[in-house]
């Protein structure tokens, strides 16, 4: 199975290195850029240039990722965007390797597998992986960190300095790339209390909390190296001791002006969400199986942590990852914050819910162990066929996987009227390709001597770059020549020409028209 694994991973890589490019710009690309190209000149004056401190509101956030990505497209004769592009799949392939390690810890090398190639069939992970660089590096990070835990979990009550030094640098690399990386605190005391409650039954309260203690203390020598690696991604976090709270402060209030985001077939303003949000947007986004997995996951782990025969500190695991997978959504639930851009900020839950996929398949086919060879084979038929579906249809939506809807909605065909498809807005890059070949294909017949006016609803910046010099972007609609509008329901159906489209399974994800003599009152549709 290792060999199988193996194998899965580099098909993963070698499709990554095939596609990297077909990725486009999204709303973020360039403040992203900008950041890391300033930690870089942060470091490079000695500290002195602290313009990266006042920079947007980019200094709440770690920018390893943005610095990384800075440095490459330094020292090669590169595109920046396309190491951007490249480094994240570098860092989701990171995250799917860890996954599977992690996996095999738990559930053997059945487990590991089944768990990796769950995350690889996940839009919510691959989509992501090119192209967010806040969410989708912070998942790595907690990946990673669950590692870690499994693994001091297993050597309980004695962590090895080996397995110490990973958790400093895996949780420093967490809280470092997004403060939400605290969330691991209450993972830890969820397991920590079982422990304490299960080894109490059988050592006594005394016993049981020495050995707690000691783990503890253990793990916590590790802390000052995660403190360490926390300022070299996240400088701003160790300038002043309270920066951190300053951030987690930042972010429970919401900070810009509102807008609306379709959900449910209502374009409702994002403070006003509704509780459901998060588990609805899962329950459609997520493939069957995967979906079937986690739910099957975490029954089958509370079913092993409480009546399960291995002693206290494996069973805890399982409580970890529970934890791991449930308790942002449910603080998402009661809280109610504000939320926006469908569930891209919960990528981070999305290694922990695969890994408990993985065991409940392995649990599965135990339980199928002596059942009748027709029942396995349509057992096994079912499995492959859900892992199979996702990975057609991600072939067919490519490069939109994050645009992903199950069939529980009608796919993207079903959802395109009721929840957001691109929001990232990355279909310009194809959208501004057609464009271009039309103005070469009409050259003589469009106006000399100044740029194309493009009037866009959407990310600017990035129509920018993908057009090029010869073309100007503005919100103007005024003597505009071409409109490049996004599917999404904020932006202008305009009565012109359309002269270039993006299509996915027969929904529009952006239209390029020729408004060359014609007037329209905006780029955004009427009443946003």
């Amino acid at each position: 199975m290792d060999t199988v694994a193996l194998l899965f991973l580099l098909a993963v890589a070698a499709v990554s290195l095939l596609t990297f490019k077909d990725y486009g710009l999204g709303w973020d690309d360039f403040t992203h850029s900008q950041y890391g190209n300033l930690l870089l000149k942060y470091y490079s004056s000695d500290f002195t240039n602290q313009r990266v401190f006042s920079f947007v509101n980019l200094y709440y956030y770690g920018g390893g990722f943005d610095m990384i990505a800075a440095g490459i497209a330094k020292l090669l004769p590169v595109d920046v965007f396309n190491v951007r592009r490249l480094l994240g799949a570098a860092f989701g392939l990171a995250g799917l390797a860890i996954v599977w390690r992690t996996g095999r810890r738990l559930s053997g090398p059945w487990g590991g597998l089944a768990a990796m190639v769950l995350l690889a069939i996940c839009p919510l992970y691959y989509g992501h992986m090119f192209m967010n660089a806040k969410d989708a590096p912070f998942a790595v990070a907690m990946a990673a960190l669950l590692y870690c835990l499994v693994r001091a979990l297993d050597e309980y009550p004695s962590p090895t300095p080996r397995t110490v030094a990973w958790f400093g640098l895996s949780l420093g690399l967490a809280i470092g790339t997004r403060v939400l990386g605290v969330f691991a605190s209450t993972y830890c005391f969820a397991a920590a209390a079982f422990l304490l409650a299960s080894e109490s039954r059988s050592l006594g309260f005394k016993s049981a909390a020495l050995r707690l203690a000691r783990f503890t203390v253990l793990l916590a020598i590790g802390l000052p190296f995660a403190y360490f690696v926390l300022g070299v991604v996240w400088p701003w976090a160790v300038v002043e001791p309270l920066n951190p709270i300053r951030a987690l402060e930042y972010y429970s209030h919401f900070w810009e002006v509102p807008w609306r985001e379709m959900f449910d077939g209502r374009p409702v303003l994002v403070p006003d969400m509704p509780r459901t949000y998060v588990p609805v947007l899962f329950g459609i986004q997520m493939p069957e199986l995967f979906l079937a997995c986690v739910v099957g996951g975490i029954a089958g782990a509370v079913v092993q942590a409480f009546y399960g025969t291995e002693p206290a500190n494996k069973r805890a695991r399982f409580i970890l990852l529970v934890a791991a997978a449930t308790v942002p959504v449910l603080i998402t639930v009661a809280m109610r914050p504000v939320m926006y851009n469908g569930i891209r900020h919960f990528v981070f839950v999305t290694p922990a819910m695969s890994l408990l996929g993985g065991a409940a398949l392995v649990w599965l086919f135990r339980l199928l162990a002596n059942a009748p060879l027709v029942a396995r084979g349509a057992a096994a038929a079912l499995v492959l066929v859900g892992f199979g579906m996702p990975m057609k249809e991600f072939a067919s939506l490519h490069p939109y996987q994050y645009t992903y809807y199950n069939h529980l909605v009608g796919g993207v065909r079903g959802a395109d009227s009721q929840f957001m498809l691109d929001y990232w807005g990355l279909a310009f890059k194809q959208a501004a390709g057609q464009l271009d070949e039309y103005v070469d294909l009409h050259r003589m017949s469009l106006p000399q001597g100044r740029k194309f006016k493009v009037a866009v609803c959407g990310p600017h910046n990035a129509a920018a770059q993908e057009l090029g010099p010869r073309f100007e972007t503005t919100y103007e609609t005024k003597d505009a020549d071409f409109a490049l509008m996004l599917g999404e329901f904020y932006c202008a159906n305009v009565p012109a020409p359309v002269i270039g489209k993006v299509e996915r399974e027969g929904v529009t994800y952006a239209k390029v028209y020729d408004v060359r003599g014609r007037s329209f009152p905006s780029v955004f549709a009427r009443g946003q």
